[in-house]
């Protein structure tokens, strides 16, 4: 049977001024199936191509948070203690740092982990 989830692409926007981003991760948020999911990758050196002094281990550090507060991770404070939907809402919430999202995008699975690693192979890798 089939089930909707949203999801968005993870970005790194080295300098926000210019806009220039590189795709590093998706979350995907299917409610009826009670799934929250994301995959993150960070590719060094397409990062570095748009901005070289970017500090590689705090952006690092700052996905790594991401990524504990998606699943929920004791250790990832109070936000992470959220229920499923909040969580993906306040993890897609648009914001002007260094770690962005895009617009939210729906869609229908069977499957809302195929659908992430389709999404991430077709949007990050």
């Amino acid at each position: 049977m089939r089930a909707p989830f949203d999801y968005a692409i993870v970005r790194v926007v080295p300098r926000v001024e210019r806009e220039e981003f590189v795709n590093v991760g998706v979350i995907v948020h299917a409610p009826t199936r009670g799934f929250l999911g994301c995959a993150i990758a960070l590719d060094r050196g397409r990062v570095l191509a748009l901005h070289e002094k970017v500090d590689l281990e705090a952006l690092t550090r700052h996905l790594d948070a991401f990524r504990a507060v998606c699943y929920g991770d004791a250790d990832a404070g109070s936000i992470a203690a959220l229920p499923l939907s909040e969580r993906f809402h306040w993890l897609v919430a648009p914001r002007s740092t260094i770690i962005q999202t895009s617009a939210v995008h729906g869609g229908v699975c069977s499957d809302p982990t195929f659908a992430l690693r389709d999404l991430f192979k077709k949007r990050v890798a």
